[in-house]
C-alpha cells in the first residue's frame, strides 16, 4: 500500500502534506529532530490519510492537494474523513 497524508503540528499551527510506502516510519522521521520543514517540533500527529496501491496515484493526490493553497479546503478534507 502507498499513502498520501495530511500531518499537523499544533506547536507550529500548521498542516504538512505527503505521500510514502511506510506511513508509521515515515511519521516517526518528521517527528525526530531534524533540518527539514517539520524537524525541531517533535509534535506532528496524521489527521488525514488515503491508501493507493501505487506510489505514482499516491503522489498524484499528495500534488492535488499541495495545489489547493487553502487551509480551508485542507480542513474541509480532514473533516470529512472523520478521524
Amino acid at each position: 500500500m502507498f499513502y498520501t497524508y495530511i500531518l499537523y503540528s499544533k506547536n507550529r499551527d500548521r498542516y504538512y502534506i505527503g505521500s510514502t510506502i511506510n506511513i508509521a516510519e515515515r511519521l516517526k522521521k518528521h517527528n525526530t529532530n531534524h533540518a527539514g520543514f517539520t524537524g525541531r517540533t517533535g509534535d506532528w500527529c496524521i489527521v488525514w490519510s488515503e491508501t493507493f496501491d501505487n506510489l505514482r496515484d499516491a503522489r498524484l493526490k499528495e500534488n492535488s492537494i499541495k495545489k489547493w493553497k487553502s487551509r480551508i479546503m485542507i480542513e474541509k478534507l480532514i473533516s470529512s474523513a472523520g478521524l
